[in-house]
């Protein structure tokens, strides 16, 4: 896929608020790739991991905002693991949804950012995640009321969920750490 540049004036600052954000440069990418052969949703995006890194390279403006690795990207950072440069797409990645959403720019189809707000939120409130209380809220979210509810019971039985929250986290730290991030 090649990227095309318009020689249009372009909003400039992109890249630096990626790096205030992130703590990233990404001026030192090598474009090896080593991060989309190694990024196991690349088959699913149009856009890949060194593609996202080179736009941002050539200050490509906010067509990055609503590329579809932004709001696929599973943040499993297998391409820093494989990154000879050490360039943490993942918080990259986590930087320019920040932005995506500040400035309302296209939002990938699905419901990603609402599963992201309420993933957060249980995580303000109980400290930890609670995945009941997430998922009851994410399916309020999406009128999706009695989808998946068939695999509840084996999801139980296995104890992958809990019914009752977990208080063992120290919720004010957590709470510190999330204002501290806004």
């Amino acid at each position: 896929m090649s990227i095309v540049i318009s020689k249009e004036k372009k909003e400039v600052g992109l890249l630096q608020t990626v790096k205030e954000i992130s703590g990233v440069d990404v001026a030192g990418c090598l474009q090896c790739k080593k991060c989309t052969n190694g990024c196991p949703v690349t088959a699913l995006v149009k856009v890949p991991p060194s593609e996202i890194i080179r736009r941002l390279q050539l200050n490509a403006g906010d067509s990055i905002l609503s590329s579809d690795l932004v709001w696929m990207c599973a943040s499993c950072e297998i391409c820093y693991s494989r990154c000879p440069m050490q360039i943490d797409m993942a918080a990259v990645i986590d930087a320019l949804r920040m932005i995506s959403i500040e400035k309302n720019a296209a939002k990938q189809k699905g419901n990603v950012p609402l599963f992201n707000r309420w993933f957060l939120k249980t995580i303000s409130i109980f400290g930890r995640t609670y995945d009941l209380g997430m998922i009851a809220a994410y399916k309020i979210g999406t009128s999706s009321y009695f989808q998946d509810t068939d695999k509840f019971p084996m999801m139980l039985q296995k104890k992958k969920i809990a019914l009752f929250p977990s208080f063992k986290a120290d919720r004010k730290y957590v709470k510190r750490i999330l204002k501290k991030k806004k």
